[in-house]
């Protein structure tokens, strides 16, 4: 009796240690996936706030609960390329691209590491899978063929485009660019332009009729001139909707912006128009030059120093 008793007893023990166990692991694996959404979210709120060092902070956390989660992978790569780390951005989108290499937001997420560092040759190979099932990134394309001075590719896709009907406004700006880069008489020179004596609101209607990128020049530059920053901000944003490849647009939406007193938008412009900036240093130089006055209008001086030097360089 007594040995069944104790038989009894020792099986009961077996099945209280179990189900304390079990419901130790539970609780554990509860408390700790509560910890990860909060140590996540936290990594998002200050991405948001442009504070990336202390995003890593929090993803970092992350990765100790979880080193196999995409999704961390793929934010610590976000934080690193917004904090110009490329090596670190580039380690964890490969990473993640082992898990899943058909990302269409992974792929995406390394081109623009590539184009942001120049390297045009990967991007463009990137892209040309990317496009094997997306089709409708054609466009992209087409800009990191011209960004690599590929413009007899660029006009090749092009026509390509046409044919399969994927053209888009910026399919159209993007020819616009190559056909006048290949005619020079037609390209744009303020100084030659017949128009200089005419008041701002004759040049608005005559643009409206026309849609000639030359009135669109002198309009803005009026603007400029009167310090008509709204109306600059507006009619430069319009026209990058005709003219998307005008690195001209860009600049003086970035201007605008800038004078406004809207930084982090400025930033975001400039930093697309500069890609069409192609064999033109004084150009390149007038971005980077807005993007000092940006950084400077944010606080961020060594950012400021830094584009404010690549110009004084450019101009040299």
């Amino acid at each position: 009796m007594r040995y069944g008793f104790l038989h009894k007893l020792f099986l009961g023990g077996i099945v209280l240690i179990s189900s304390i166990c079990y419901a130790q692991k539970n609780n554990s694996e509860e408390e700790n996936n509560l910890k990860f959404q909060s140590y996540f979210f936290e990594a998002l709120k200050q991405k948001a706030l442009n504070n990336y060092s202390k995003a890593i902070v929090s993803l970092e956390k992350c990765y100790e609960l979880d080193s196999t989660s995409l999704a961390i992978e793929f934010e610590f790569s976000k934080n690193y390329f917004l904090l110009k780390n490329y090596n670190e951005a580039q380690l964890f989108i490969d990473k993640a691209l082992e898990k899943e290499p058909d990302n269409i937001y992974l792929l995406r997420h390394k081109i623009a590491i590539f184009r942001t560092q120049r390297n045009f040759p990967e991007a463009i190979d990137l892209q040309k899978k990317l496009i094997q099932t997306q089709p409708h990134y054609s466009d992209e394309l087409v800009l990191l063929y011209i960004q690599n001075k590929n413009f007899e590719k660029a006009e090749k896709l092009i026509d390509e485009i046409e044919k399969k009907a994927l053209k888009t406004s910026r399919i159209k700006g993007f020819k616009k660019f190559l056909e006048n880069r290949r005619t020079p008489s037609k390209k744009v020179n303020i100084t030659q332009s017949p128009i200089h004596n005419d008041n701002i609101e004759t040049l608005k209607k005559l643009y409206i009729d026309k849609k000639d990128f030359q009135i669109l020049q002198q309009i803005l530059m009026n603007e400029l001139q009167n310090d008509l920053f709204e109306s600059l901000r507006n009619d430069s944003e319009d026209g990058l909707e005709l003219f998307p490849a005008q690195p001209f647009l860009y600049k003086m939406n970035g201007i605008a912006l800038n004078k406004l007193g809207k930084y982090n938008e400025a930033i975001s412009v400039l930093t697309i128009g500069i890609d069409f900036v192609i064999e033109n240093n004084n150009m390149e130089a007038d971005f980077y030059e807005q993007l000092s006055i940006s950084y400077e209008g944010l606080g961020n001086k060594n950012e400021a120093l830094k584009y404010k030097q690549k110009a004084k360089q450019l101009r040299q």
